[in-house]
């Protein structure tokens, strides 16, 4: 009997991937929601700057889980929402 070696193609996603795909999915979150960041940095004890920060890819702010968890509190999304990339536009 022959033993056949599987060869699984592996994709590599590194950090900056998930933060992206999260700073997304916040932005559009609070905007589905008809937030201002100031508005979201209330209900979470954050300041607008420190959620700006967060939205805003360029800054390249990294951010806690207890901070996802709180941005997800406030606007009434399940956590693991936050981790899936889905372009409303296609």
């Amino acid at each position: 009997m022959r033993t056949r070696k599987i060869i699984r193609e592996e994709i590599i996603i590194d950090d900056e991937y998930y933060y992206q795909v999260i700073r997304y999915n916040i932005k559009k979150n609070r905007l589905e929601k008809k937030l201002t960041q100031q508005e979201l940095a209330d209900l979470t004890g954050y300041t607008r700057g420190y959620i700006c920060d967060i939205e805003n890819q360029l800054r390249n702010k990294h951010f806690s889980l207890v901070a996802l968890a709180r941005i997800s509190f406030a606007l009434q999304k399940n956590i693991c929402d936050f981790f899936t990339y889905k372009n409303d536009s296609t």
